[in-house]
C-alpha cells in the first residue's frame, strides 16, 4: 500500500488530496494557503511528514482544447519543486473542469454561502477529482 498526494495548484490556495493504491479511496485534505504560488513552506514539509506519500499528482490546467496557458507552466514548476525537494514521483494529470466539478459538489452541499465560504475546500475536492482521475489512467 501506498500514499499518494494530489495537489490542485492555485496562485493563492494549493487543495490537496490523499489517496491509497490499495484500496483507490481519496479523501480531502486542508488546503495549503499560497502567495503567487508559492506555498506555505511549512504546511508543505508538514503534509509530507504525516502523509508518507510515494507519488505526487499535480493538477495540469490546460485550455480546453489542450493547449497551454500561464498557469499550466506554474503548476509545472510547482510539481518539479516537489519532486525535486522530497524526491518523490511526480506525475501530471489533466485537471480540466475538476474546479467545475468541485464548485458542483459543494453548491449542492450547502448552495452558493457554501462556495463563497471555503474557496480551500474548492481546491481540496478539486484534488480529488485530479486523483481520481489518476487512478482510473493508473489501474
Amino acid at each position: 500500500m501506498s500514499t499518494i498526494l494530489a495537489f490542485d495548484f492555485g496562485l493563492n490556495h494549493i487543495g490537496v488530496a490523499t489517496g491509497n493504491t490499495t484500496t483507490k479511496t481519496c479523501s480531502p485534505q486542508k488546503s495549503i494557503s499560497a502567495k503567487d504560488g508559492i506555498p506555505d513552506a511549512q504546511a508543505l514539509d508538514q503534509l509530507v511528514r504525516d502523509w508518507l506519500p510515494a507519488v505526487f499528482v499535480v493538477g495540469l490546467p490546460l485550455n480546453m482544447d489542450g493547449t497551454e496557458q500561464e498557469m499550466t507552466f506554474k503548476a509545472r514548476k510547482f510539481g518539479n519543486r516537489l519532486k525535486e525537494k522530497y524526491k518523490k514521483e511526480l506525475v501530471f494529470i489533466d485537471e480540466r473542469l475538476t474546479s467545475a466539478s468541485a464548485k458542483e459538489e459543494i453548491f449542492e452541499r450547502g448552495g452558493f454561502r457554501a462556495l463563497a465560504k471555503d474557496k480551500g475546500a474548492i481546491d481540496s475536492l478539486s484534488a480529488v477529482t485530479i486523483l481520481e482521475q489518476y487512478f482510473s489512467e493508473h489501474a
